[in-house]
């Protein structure tokens, strides 16, 4: 139990302190690249040998950002510019910004000229997956990646590199996926808070030393006898759920988290890179066109409610809480297409209001409480 509580705590210490886990990479003579939100091409940071590093905003407050970004702006991009402007990133050798919504998009330029002293990196992802051309598109925005990652390491990344860094990424995924599974389990060890703070870590380590981390919980897991949960059982859906008070309030009133279709958390390990298919970043891009169920990501016939119903019944879940970023159009988007899937299918939905900045959680718990009494 010794190691296994030892290994949590490591995890949750990166998630309170990711400039330390900089420090500890920049100290080893690393590069470190940042990678904004959603779904960034970290492989290409990863085979061109340097530690790409999650930028998930946190609480601060919002003075600096306040000239670029509207107040309208994503809570998680008005953190990320404010830290930016801050210097709470300084070390990292560039940062990558997928223009995948409106917000991100904004972001380029702001970045650009609010934090000249970090070189970004756009990347634009084609909507359009049914199109072959999505595929000859997606790799010409990655080769335009990989030159500009060449400016700073002075080597191109070659295809051996990329396949391992494939491989390596590709058992990180499975992994994740099988802690996912095991923790339903253990839920009481691994509580919201808990298992928030093993998916989020994997943002600030590099995967293959997150991968041996997650590998050891899993195994001391499975020595431990099952729990029988004498709780509800939740699936959350959304971005993300911070700050850790909203998970800790779960736990007060005896709900546990036994799956999740956030973005910041299982989201990212649904798809696998092919093994086959071509050259590295062919694969690569085969994998984007590979992604489901994320409002980030247009898909034909909003499959996201459905998925969250067949989820429930494989974990057991009795509702699921809809943690809606604040002015997050794309989540607004497909609420109303999830809410009603999930009311056909007699499975209680809870949508509440995510804010980072958010400093109170009193309606938050009074909305939670009515919602316990709700699933019976």
């Amino acid at each position: 139990m010794t190691d296994l509580d030892q290994n949590i705590s490591m995890l949750q210490q990166a998630c309170a302190n990711p400039r330390e886990r900089l420090e500890h990479y920049l100290n080893q003579g690393k590069k470190v690249v940042g990678c904004f939100p959603y779904y960034p091409p970290e492989e290409l940071v990863h085979a061109s040998g340097m530690i790409p590093m999650g930028m998930w905003g946190g609480r601060t407050e919002w003075k600096l950002a306040k000239s670029y970004l509207p107040a309208f702006a994503c809570p998680i991009m008005q953190s990320n510019m404010e830290f930016g402007l801050k210097g709470t990133y300084e070390g990292m050798s560039a940062v990558i910004i997928p223009a995948i919504c409106d917000t991100l998009r904004c972001m380029t330029q702001n970045w650009r000229f609010g934090v000249p002293s970090i070189p970004m990196i756009p990347i634009v992802y084609p909507q359009n997956r049914t199109s072959p051309a999505s595929v000859d598109y997606l790799i010409s925005e990655f080769e335009t990646v990989l030159t500009m990652l060449y400016t700073i390491t002075g080597r191109m990344m070659n295809e051996a590199a990329l396949g391992e860094t494939i491989r390596i990424y590709n058992e990180h995924n499975a992994v994740m996926r099988e802690f996912s599974a095991v923790s339903v389990d253990h839920l009481d060890v691994i509580t919201p808070r808990v298992r928030h703070a093993v998916m989020k870590s994997a943002f600030f380590y590099e995967k293959s030393e997150h991968t041996a981390i997650v590998r050891e919980i899993v195994d001391a897991l499975k020595q431990q006898p099952a729990y029988s949960y004498p709780g509800k059982k939740v699936i959350l859906t959304g971005i993300s759920c911070e700050p850790d008070d909203m998970l800790d309030i779960l736990t007060e009133n005896q709900l546990a988290v036994v799956g999740d279709d956030l973005a910041q958390e299982m989201r990212q390990y649904r798809a696998d890179t092919p093994l086959k298919g071509g050259g590295g970043l062919k694969r690569l891009a085969l994998q984007w066109n590979n992604r489901y169920g994320c409002s980030m990501i247009h898909t034909l016939g909003k499959p996201r409610g459905g998925m969250l119903v067949n989820l429930c019944r494989e974990t057991g879940a009795q509702g699921v809480v809809m943690c809606m970023m604040k002015f997050c159009d794309p989540e607004e988007y497909d609420q109303p297409y999830v809410e009603a899937d999930l009311r056909q299918a007699g499975i209680p939905c809870l949508s509440v209001e995510v804010d980072q900045q958010n400093g109170s959680f009193e309606q938050f718990r009074t909305r939670l409480q009515a919602f316990c009494d709700m699933m019976g």
